[in-house]
């Protein structure tokens, strides 16, 4: 299931992180096993690459669950007394209430303290480690490449076993693009039946934060220059067909010179630049060139999106 809407917090808000903002979340339930939260992880990377967010770090590790992480979170309260007093006010608080929190801290001078105490990783169940390796396999099976991350526990306390984020270097601190995994008694929780579940949130505020950065590759497939009096209702047709055939396309709409028209088309980062001037329109063709092997040829008015699709499909 899918859900997409506004959603409101209370937390101090910073870059990319807003008190109100828009969250499109990705869900599935009753299955319990390691695959399905591979899929989801597999759905969540495709949702950014054709977003054309392809310079992204999946960050994956395991919070065990209610049979062996109650231990590990009593061994982590011991480890943070003697060392609390030390460290930032937040983790001082949460040190006795909440010490899975300390993990996340980003405070600087925290962090050698948070890198000296005891791993989740090492404290798993053997069904928790299971579930985790068979993830892991999978996950080298495909060939998606991921970051270990003992640190790695979510901000809500709902989650079980596999958690995972992908984070991007340009939003900074708080570089996080989406995070999810597995929350096998929240159903149950919330006053509904045993349920598993496993899925993931994606703020749009931040994925929109990010588009100008990938906006110069492949933004676009097709460029349609238009030089011709009298040609700009042959670009709305061909802009429609291309369009319609799945080709990513954009086009001038204020008559600029050729020579604008290319630099637009090349911060588009467009591959193919179709050009109508007065000869073309004369011929019914397009002069269409590919800006990647730097050739061109003429292609029939009426052959442009087939063309056209078949270069970027091949």
């Amino acid at each position: 299931v899918y859900a997409l809407g506004p959603m409101f917090r209370r937390e101090r808000p910073q870059k990319g992180r807003y008190r109100q903002f828009h969250q499109v979340d990705v869900e599935a339930f009753g299955m319990e096993g390691p695959s399905i939260d591979v899929e989801i992880i597999q759905v969540a990377l495709g949702y950014l690459r054709v977003c054309g967010l392809t310079e992204s770090q999946l960050i994956l590790n395991s919070v065990g669950d209610a049979k062996c992480r109650p231990a590990y979170v009593e061994t982590l309260r011991r480890a943070l007394r003697p060392v609390a007093s030390r460290m930032c006010a937040d983790c001082q608080r949460r040190a006795e209430t909440n010490p899975l929190r300390v993990l996340d801290c980003k405070v600087p001078e925290d962090q050698p303290i948070i890198e000296g105490l005891p791993r989740i990783s090492d404290h798993l169940c053997p069904e928790c480690r299971d579930h985790f390796a068979e993830v892991k396999r999978e996950l080298d099976l495909l060939e998606i490449p991921y970051r270990l991350d003992h640190r790695l526990v979510r901000g809500l306390d709902y989650y079980t076993r596999t958690t995972f984020e992908v984070t991007s270097g340009a939003l900074g601190a708080q570089n996080s693009v989406l995070g999810g995994g597995r929350y096998d008694g929240l159903v149950r929780d919330l006053g509904g039946p045993e349920l598993s579940g496993t899925g993931f949130a994606l703020g749009l505020e931040r994925l929109v934060m990010l588009l100008p950065a990938a906006a110069g590759e492949g933004r676009c497939d097709a460029f349609l220059a238009v030089l011709a009096t009298g040609a700009l209702d042959r670009a709305l047709l061909a802009e429609r067909d291309l369009r319609e055939a799945g080709v990513r396309v954009m086009m001038d709409h204020d008559g600029r010179g050729l020579k604008s028209q290319m630099k637009k088309a090349d911060k588009l980062g467009a591959r193919f630049v179709a050009i109508m001037g007065e000869d073309e329109l004369a011929s019914d063709v397009w002069t269409v060139r590919d800006m990647t092997a730097s050739t061109q040829e003429r292609v029939s008015d009426v052959k442009l999106a087939e063309y056209l699709e078949g270069k970027v499909r091949g």
